[in-house]
């Protein structure tokens, strides 16, 4: 059996400096929370949008958030793969069940299964295998922007051990968090790093384990994670993510194991998504609320006295349907106002 406490024991003072920046902007975040159930209703649905298109891309899809948010409106999109729109849509509708329902999920081994049965729920090509531990070797590969294969990062636990592995992770992390000797953020993203290196089920454990991040993190304490997307920040430093799973795990088994890169990359990750939150505490950061090209129309019309769709259309160079999309977004927000009907219809920002 793994000894995961003598892993998580040499932490360097860089390491537990950036766990006490993550706690003190907590602590911010706990105590200055005021803004509207409106906005915060907006900011989870925007992230779920956000994080689902996010999380599918890092595992090679194509598609835009534009592109997640109309198929999770029923939408009719051709021009992507079936598999593509189904992972999307099981990927939202698990986040938004962990967003709003996060106190009543339990952690354990069963419950992951389950987690995992969900989040493929619609993907057909995985119906085999939902919810029940791989049967086949799956190491753990690199995509590029075009989602093709660019080369193995790491070897992961051969099928056959995979379960027992599975149970030893799990006896280890669940009374560990319950007993807090050491720090959550430490059992977390210990408990992550063995997950990715057992890849337990056959495929998705990627999106799988970002899934029990935020999960994990809302029973921690960390309750801005629904108000930041979590998965972009990790798409945003997908490299960095890359390299730092392969250095800790190519040392484990070895006379030197060496968690730390894994750990660091982590805490950054927690520590860039609660510097954003806070963010929005005290000025409502509009680009941090809106996607570049909905950040485009935004720019443009406050920077006009008025603004037709026609006009912004041809001055972002966005398509006349994300201009829409983008308008309905700031009304909601109360950024700016429509003026006219029909053909006259114009708008500007409500200062």
């Amino acid at each position: 059996m793994t000894n995961y406490n003598k892993r998580l024991a040499n932490i360097t003072p860089e390491i537990l400096s950036r766990i006490a920046r993550i706690d003190e902007i907590k602590g911010h975040w706990t105590s200055g929370v005021n803004l509207s159930p409106q906005l915060l209703g907006r900011l989870k649905q925007s992230v779920l949008v956000t994080s689902s298109a996010a999380s599918t891309r890092i595992e090679g899809s194509l598609m835009s958030d534009e592109d997640v948010e109309n198929a999770i409106k029923g939408l009719k999109i051709t021009k992507f793969r079936d598999r593509d729109r189904q992972e999307a849509q099981s990927y939202y509708e698990l986040l938004k069940n962990i967003f709003d329902a996060w106190p009543t999920i339990p952690f354990n081994e069963s419950s992951i299964k389950h987690l995992h049965k969900e989040m493929l729920k619609y993907v057909e090509k995985d119906a085999r295998h939902r919810g029940d531990y791989k049967k086949l070797e799956n190491n753990v590969s690199m995509v590029d922007a075009d989602g093709k294969e660019v080369g193995i990062v790491f070897k992961t636990t051969p099928a056959y051990l995979a379960p027992k592995q599975m149970q030893e992770l799990m006896d280890w992390i669940v009374p560990a968090l319950r007993e807090k000797k050491n720090h959550p953020l430490l059992l977390i993203g210990g408990f992550l790093i063995e997950f990715l290196k057992i890849h337990p089920f056959q495929d998705g454990n990627g999106r799988l384990s970002r899934t029990l991040t935020n999960l994990l993190l809302l029973k921690s304490g960390y309750a801005f994670v629904p108000y930041v997307s979590q998965e972009k920040i990790v798409e945003d430093t997908k490299m960095d993510y890359y390299l730092a799973l392969r250095k800790s795990q190519k040392s484990f088994g070895t006379a030197k194991e060496n968690v730390g890169p894994w750990l660091e990359y982590f805490l950054r990750i927690v520590e860039l998504q609660a510097e954003q939150a806070v963010a929005l505490l005290s000025t409502e950061n509009i680009e941090i609320l809106l996607s570049a090209k909905q950040l485009a129309v935004w720019n443009c019309i406050a920077s006009a006295e008025y603004a037709s769709t026609g006009e912004i259309v041809k001055k972002t160079k966005v398509a006349r349907p994300t201009v829409n999309q983008a308008l309905e977004k700031l009304l909601s927000m109360n950024k700016i106002e429509k003026i006219g009907l029909g053909r006259a219809t114009r708008y500007r920002a409500i200062n």
